[in-house]
């Protein structure tokens, strides 16, 4: 399940502006990740978008395309 998640976070990673978005752990319906803005955005409020936002995008691809994933939270 792990590749099919990596494709579904690929899939709007062009969307999640210059944020980065790294895969940390699947398990079961949960999917783990640790979002950091990038250092292109550091104090540009126009080239960040909130955390809880991505969160909110990410749940909503992944579980468009793998039904069993049912949380995404975000990690230190």
């Amino acid at each position: 399940m792990r590749k099919q998640v990596e494709q579904s976070i690929a899939k709007i990673r062009p969307y999640l502006g210059v944020s980065i978005v790294e895969l940390v752990e699947v398990d079961g319906g949960a999917v783990k990740v640790r979002i950091t803005q990038s250092p292109c955005s550091a104090g540009n409020p126009l080239y960040s978008i909130p955390e809880e936002v991505i969160v909110s995008l990410l749940q909503e691809q992944l579980q468009e395309d793998i039904p069993e994933i049912n949380e995404v939270v975000a990690v230190p």
